[in-house]
């Protein structure tokens, strides 16, 4: 009957971690500083001086973040776009920061910590 059992437990699909919400600056620089942010097409650091500054599709990317009430507020500049002011709810998961943009309504990117 154990057996059985064992195997029953063995045989049930595994939940997948969730996402922690990053909840202060301190806790996100202890993430991500000295470190560069990548996926689909972007390479990204994030100084502790509120700075942003990488490569995204081949351009080159400025931009600057502040923490506000909670959320990682950033600005983005390009050769072919700039992003206004948004500010966004930030969760990690091992390697993986997200970035859920409109304070958590909006669109989620996920990038890898390197």
């Amino acid at each position: 009957m154990r057996i059985l059992f064992a195997l029953l437990l063995l045989a049930l699909p595994v939940p997948a971690a969730a996402f922690e919400r990053v909840a202060d600056r301190g806790a996100f620089l202890a993430l991500v500083e000295g470190k560069r942010l990548t996926g689909d097409g972007v390479s990204l650091r994030v100084g502790r001086d509120g700075s942003i500054a990488g490569r995204g599709f081949g351009f080159r990317v400025t931009g600057g973040w502040s923490w506000q009430d909670g959320y990682f507020c950033r600005t983005l500049q390009s050769a072919i776009r700039d992003f206004p002011l948004n500010c966004q709810v930030v969760a990690v998961r091992g390697d993986v920061v997200r970035f859920v943009a409109d304070r958590g309504a909006g669109d989620v990117a996920d990038l890898r910590i390197r």
